[in-house]
């Protein structure tokens, strides 16, 4: 039997389709990992240029972003070589790294997403008392823990994983070295694997989502109360572009993690670990800029300065 420390090179199958729909996927990929850093970017750079963007709102949002674009380029430039290369191989160190980055960003922005509607709740459920609960120190903490535990779950699914042997075949049926699809080539019992996994998306996204509804269950509340309609407006502006990226990311993570597996679990996996990895994190600068007056109004005055220097 060979165990994990003699695997030099693991094969990622990707997607079984024919070199022209590769060129198809490679350029429409490309261009949506390109749109991914680019707006993402824009809305770091915004929160970092203009001063009235300064909020602990805007303070996560920046965490969200630089989340969501190294979520991105832990898998997607690997994703985009080899649908260029018919060599697709991986060697075993770099594959548990992906993995350990991948499972990292996911739980960190779970945490983040729990931490930006706590804030939310807060601005509109307590506005008078913001300032005093939200302060810059709190808001570290709350960045910092979050980074932090997502950083040491995803090393608790690392090192179960590596206690494992792998005798082969090393054929990955995914495009980066995700998770589940790495377990299946272990030649020994997973069920202990299986069973945290099922455990850490209890905790990381049943958990937070309950809080998230709970939060917003009372936001809403809190906004039907508002007297102004301006004040109401606005309320709900900003708090629907957080509940549409919290739909996306908690929806296909559930899905993937804890529902029942299909016919064809390892294509579904391919399909969400995509939404994932390229479309929640191009949405969401879409989501927060399109959404968002403050943010429109940071990006026409950023415009504006530099068209009159």
């Amino acid at each position: 039997m060979q165990n994990q420390t003699s695997v030099m090179e693991l094969i990622l199958l990707g997607f079984p389709v024919n070199s022209k729909i590769q060129m198809l996927l490679f350029g429409l990929f490309s261009l949506f990992y390109v749109f991914t850093l680019l707006g993402n970017g824009a809305i770091l750079g915004l929160i970092c240029l203009d001063p009235r963007l300064h909020t602990p709102m805007y303070f996560f949002l920046s965490h969200l972003a630089v989340v969501d674009m190294s979520y991105a380029s832990s898998n997607v430039p690997k994703m985009l070589e080899n649908l260029l290369s018919k060599k697709r191989t991986i060697f075993f160190a770099p594959c548990i790294i992906q993995t350990f980055l991948y499972m990292a960003f996911a739980h960190t922005e779970c945490l983040i997403l729990v931490v930006m509607s706590y804030d939310r709740y807060v601005a509109i459920c307590h506005p008078l008392h913001y300032t005093v609960i939200m302060s810059w120190r709190l808001c570290t903490v709350l960045a910092i823990t979050s980074w932090a535990c997502g950083s040491l779950l995803a090393m608790v699914h690392v090192v179960l994983l590596l206690r494992l042997p792998f005798c082969g075949p090393h054929k990955i049926n995914h495009f980066f070295c995700e998770l589940l699809s790495v377990l299946k080539l272990a030649c020994a019992d997973t069920r202990l694997n299986h069973v945290v996994i099922f455990a850490a998306s209890v905790f990381i996204l049943v958990g937070p989502l309950c809080i998230v509804l709970v939060s917003y269950t009372r936001i809403l509340f809190a906004i039907l109360r508002i007297q102004s309609g301006e004040g109401r407006r606005k309320a709900f502006s900003t708090c629907s572009s957080h509940l549409c990226v919290v739909g996306l990311f908690f929806g296909s993570a559930i899905v993937m993690y804890m529902a029942p597996k299909s016919s064809h679990p390892e294509e579904q996996q391919k399909i969400l670990s995509l939404f994932y990895s390229l479309f929640n994190p191009m949405l969401n600068p879409l989501i927060y800029s399109l959404r968002n007056a403050e943010v429109k109004g940071a990006l026409w005055r950023v415009l504006w300065k530099q068209r009159s220097m």
